[in-house]
């Protein structure tokens, strides 16, 4: 039986762990990261038909999609 799904929920603070997007996005996500790695949940957004991704918004307005085991609570 497949495991039940937890989900951040819409609204909560976040950090992405930069060590695990590291290899996947942009130098200039990874230096805004750097800077300050915490978003809002703004939306999920399913990944591969099994997982689960959130929408973060930050604080500049930009919003990027995570997967669940590269986040944090804040």
């Amino acid at each position: 039986m497949p495991k039940p799904a937890t989900l951040t929920r819409i609204g909560s603070k976040i950090k992405v762990n930069l060590d695990r997007v590291r290899d996947r996005i942009p130098p200039n996500l990874i230096n805004q990261l750097k800077t300050d790695p915490r978003g809002t949940v703004r939306d999920y957004k399913m990944t591969d038909g099994t997982g689960i991704g959130v929408v973060l918004e930050f604080n500049n307005g930009q919003k990027v999609w995570f997967f669940e085991d590269e986040i944090k609570p804040s």
